[in-house]
């Protein structure tokens, strides 16, 4: 697979080329080639946050020594949800790169945002084992942190559930109703799709490991096409 073009994107040439592959190969890939050379990119996405969560913490630290640690968690939140990271994932175009099963494949797996922003984090931590911390701070501070002012501008920071509430209220008179739709996965590893109603009509969806983030995510996408639409 040629990487020219992405480590371009991301300023960094992998010399272990094979790492920079581990961070597409998705689990259900692995279950059609059970003789595939690598894991799953489960191992580096767990990596990955990490390395996120850090280098956005020290960022926003020194950034806004004014704000108290709620607020700062609130613009890390808002800056690596779910929706964030896979508009970035896209931006970069990750999803040409992944390996998939032809199920995922066939159900739309290259453009899912949940997959996307796990692969976002799979790539950070690879970065990170290739050329260290440094690496990974400056995809972050490329890709990630421009869209900062935005959040805060817009006030997307604010708890996603509440804040689309008093939205709604406020324009239609009606509370937000959550639906969890599918869920799949081991029962040590479930995740889940919600989705978030306006009476009968869906206004977004969202996934993640919890029913909770699930829902978290669904209102988080649900605001996003608000503000598209306002």
């Amino acid at each position: 697979m040629d990487f020219t073009n992405l480590e371009k994107k991301i300023n960094l040439e992998f010399k272990n080329t094979e790492l920079l592959l581990h961070a597409f190969v998705h689990r259900s890939y692995l279950n059609e080639h059970r003789n595939f050379k690598l894991d799953s990119n489960e191992r580096l996405e767990f990596l990955g946050d990490a390395c996120l969560e850090l280098v956005v913490s020290d960022y926003l630290y020194k950034k806004y020594p004014g704000e108290d640690e709620g607020i700062l968690t609130n613009y890390r939140s808002a800056l690596v949800n779910t929706a964030s990271l896979g508009e970035t994932a896209r931006e970069l175009g990750l999803g040409e790169y992944l390996l998939l099963s032809r199920g995922e494949e066939d159900g739309g797996g290259r453009d899912s945002e949940h997959l996307l922003a796990n692969t976002f984090e799979a790539m950070l931590g690879a970065c990170y084992l290739e050329a260290g911390l440094e690496a990974s701070q400056r995809v972050v501070e490329k890709l990630l942190l421009p869209k900062l002012e935005h959040i805060i501008e817009k006030k997307l920071y604010h708890d996603a559930k509440s804040h689309l509430q008093e939205l709604t209220q406020e324009l239609v008179s009606i509370t937000p109703i959550y639906k969890i739709l599918s869920e799949w996965g081991p029962d040590h590893s479930k995740e889940f799709k919600a989705g978030v109603y306006l009476e009968n009509k869906l206004i977004g969806e969202g996934e993640g490991n919890s029913k909770q983030r699930a829902e978290i995510d669904a209102a988080e996408n649900a605001l996003e096409k608000l503000d598209e639409n306002m």
